[in-house]
């Protein structure tokens, strides 16, 4: 099964100044994700950047990179007209993977990918794995998923589901184990033509509610499949301190 895939860059970052840049290893981080994509069955991997720095770095490494608008209110703005610049057909398969994911396994873009094939139902697919601790299950900053028995995606949320109601009676003290607890992990894929249209459905209340731009797409009656990784991905790079650790995990497995 042939498919793209594209990470969306941008150099602006409130925590993290010119993130994408980063580096790691001797290399920018942007650099590193698409090293690791370029390990997937991906038909071909594409860096959508924001600024001409980026595109200058990928270059550098030969990594395959395009200029986008600057103005692009979020990242799937940025793949739709990468879309259109390479030209896909409204059928070829993208796979979004983050560019602050360094140490993305490759086989999860190769499974988040298969999953639009295997699931005719879906408009996208995304990934999550099983919660294992309490603190990370009522973090408000991991986002958990509940799925239906065909893997399809029923919703998401900042707050800790399911809910268990007899197990919670006097606290949220441990884990729901059926179904157990999902976290979501950060990676989509899609048909080029549902990701073109994406920008154009309405925001939805509930997506500006928890601020998770996944639930537009329920929203509006379109079904997300959800590939069950077996463990969790490694970690992604949001803060300074974040880029600290995944440097070290970096030369430690180097």
């Amino acid at each position: 099964m042939s498919f793209t895939v594209i990470i969306p860059a941008r150099l602006a970052s409130t925590r993290l100044p010119n993130k994408p840049l980063a580096d790691i290893g001797g290399k920018p981080m942007i650099v590193r994700v698409a090293e690791r994509a370029e390990q997937s069955g991906a038909a071909q991997v594409v860096v959508a950047a924001d600024a001409q720095e980026i595109v200058n770095a990928c270059t550098a490494h030969g990594v395959r990179a395009i200029p986008t608008r600057n103005d692009h209110p979020s990242g799937s703005d940025r793949l739709a007209e990468a879309c259109e610049i390479l030209g896909l057909d409204g059928q070829d398969i993208v796979v979004n993977v983050q560019g602050d994911e360094p140490l993305i396994d490759p086989a999860l873009i190769d499974a988040v990918a298969k999953l639009l094939s295997s699931q005719p139902l879906a408009k996208m697919g995304t990934a999550a794995h099983v919660i294992h601790s309490v603190e990370d299950f009522v973090n408000p900053n991991v986002v958990k998923v509940v799925t239906d028995h065909q893997g399809l995606a029923l919703t998401f949320s900042r707050a800790p589901i399911p809910w268990w109601r007899d197990g919670f009676a006097s606290g949220i003290t441990k884990l729901p184990e059926d179904p157990p607890a999902l976290r979501h992990v950060g990676i989509y894929s899609y048909r080029a033509d549902f990701l073109r249209a994406f920008p154009r459905l309405e925001p939805a209340p509930l997506e500006q509610c928890e601020a998770l731009e996944q639930l537009r797409v329920l929203w509006h009656g379109h079904r997300i499949a959800v590939h069950l990784a077996s463990q969790a991905p490694g970690p992604g790079v949001d803060t300074p301190q974040d880029l600290e650790r995944v440097r070290q995990l970096w030369n430690s497995q180097g």
